[in-house]
């Protein structure tokens, strides 16, 4: 279960971490020229988007977002469809964080009572499994990276027929602001800095844990005592 836990926590605390990073948001509107594809302005454009990761921290229901567009104050820029479809996306968010914090309070307990119970001597147990966690971390990290890369279209495809019962995903970027204001690339963007992010740090794990088991390892071998020939008994030296 710890093993299993460390990719659940660092990706789940990534994913935290991504959605409300600024500079995701103005990374991506620079990149896919959202300004000149809504007509809001760019200033604009990161007013909205605070306002959507303040939604994700609220407790409101329903998403307002206000912008000024074409010179205009307007009170809410989704329609009904977006705003119900951020509902369920806030949801499906908040789960994503209570995940990452029941797997972070398990590991922190399990290095915790371990080192209560076994001391010291839990150490090189504990590294052995931190270990092994980041080595399945990024094996599957890498696995979906690639298969991100290689065809986005069908994973976002399929994670939205996972995750929603319903259609209300289903946004036509002509009309719907809020597929216009975040297409396809700019998940797959997100994406790959929550992939690339996880591999770092699950390396770093990997690597430090490794480290640690051969200092144990040497640590104990210079501690064995040196067996010195001893002589067969009843032997006399000739010389």
């Amino acid at each position: 279960m710890f093993v299993a836990a460390v990719p659940v926590f660092l990706i789940a605390t990534n994913v935290r971490w991504v959605i409300g990073a600024p500079l995701l948001y103005s990374y991506g509107f620079d990149k896919y020229d959202i300004p000149s594809a809504t007509g809001i302005e760019r200033d604009e454009l990161l007013s909205a988007a605070r306002q959507i990761r303040d939604y994700f921290g609220n407790d409101d229901e329903f998403l307002t977002v206000r912008v000024i567009q074409y010179g205009v104050h307007v009170e809410n820029l989704y329609k009904s469809k977006e705003i119900l479809h951020m509902k369920d996306v806030k949801s499906l968010i908040r789960g994503v964080y209570r995940v990452q914090e029941v797997a972070g309070a398990y590991l922190a307990a399990f290095a915790l009572i371990g080192l209560l119970v076994y001391r010291r001597g839990f150490l090189s147990r504990l590294a052995r499994y931190a270990a092994y966690g980041g080595a399945a971390t990024v094996g599957l990290v890498v696995v979906v990276g690639l298969g991100s890369l290689i065809g986005f279209d069908r994973l976002f495809l399929a994670f939205h027929l996972v995750s929603f019962s319903n259609d209300l995903w289903q946004l036509d970027p002509r009309t719907d602001y809020l597929i216009a204001m975040f297409p396809e690339g700019f998940f797959l963007d997100a994406t790959l800095w929550i992939a690339g992010s996880t591999v770092l740090e699950a390396a770093v794990i990997l690597g430090v844990s490794v480290l640690f088991l051969r200092s144990r390892r040497e640590i104990v071998q210079d501690q064995l005592p040196v067996v010195a020939d001893a002589e067969e008994p009843g032997r006399v030296d000739a010389g």
